[in-house]
């Protein structure tokens, strides 16, 4: 009986917070520009609590926090999560910050307080309707790149200038980023004054990740 209550409980609260939800929508439009709503936000964590099965939750991270990994780590985040994340979490980057929701701030309690097992299964299955993708292989459970991941994020807030220099230096670069480059060195082997590389046409790509 009192379980009953409790499900006939968050059920009502569901409803009552994705009818709120759809209300602000239809007022508000669907521009990714905005903020969630405090009904979405709201919905949002608790189905991302929800859609963690308990036994990734109670996972303990299996690798030891060397500073082989952890330099591992910030490679692979500079090189496929900062384009989003920016390098030291903060998401304040054009892409992260024009999703909707927009990148959070990883080094902020919202983030750390969830367990390692739940960043881990974040990393490796994304969360549906964000711009998180899934990166790992599905039902991989001892991925060393995620559970290093793991520890980075633990320690975003501690990264150094010089890390992060060394980090910009692993992130995607455009294409006009790649000829400005090609550029530059033709000029240093004596190729005369570098010329100006040409402005990148509207909507080209940047170059793809690796994984």
């Amino acid at each position: 009986m009192r379980l009953r209550s409790l499900v006939l409980w968050l059920g009502a609260v569901v409803l009552v917070v994705a009818t709120a939800t759809g209300f602000l929508i239809v007022r508000r439009g669907f521009s990714a520009r905005d903020e969630p709503s405090w009904a979405e936000t709201f919905l949002a964590r608790r189905i991302r609590t929800l859609a963690v099965p308990a036994r990734a939750r109670n996972a303990e991270n299996p690798l030891s926090p060397t500073p082989e990994v952890l330099a591992a780590a910030r490679g692979h985040f500079a090189d496929h999560c900062a384009v989003c994340h920016a390098n030291d979490g903060s998401g304040q980057t054009t892409i992260g910050q024009n999703l909707y929701p927009k990148a959070p701030d990883m080094r902020l309690d919202d983030t750390q307080r969830l367990t390692d097992g739940e960043l881990y299964y974040i990393i490796q299955n994304g969360i549906r309707m964000t711009g998180m993708p899934a990166w790992g292989e599905q039902g991989n459970e001892k991925d060393e790149d995620g559970w290093g991941l793991v520890h980075l994020i633990r320690r975003l807030s501690e990264l150094t200038p010089a890390q992060l220099k060394e980090m910009e230096k692993l992130n995607p670069k455009t294409a006009h980023e790649l000829e400005e480059e090609r550029l530059d060195e033709e000029f240093l082997r004596g190729g005369g004054e570098p010329a100006e590389p040409a402005p990148p046409s509207p909507g080209a790509p940047s170059q793809p990740h690796r994984h």
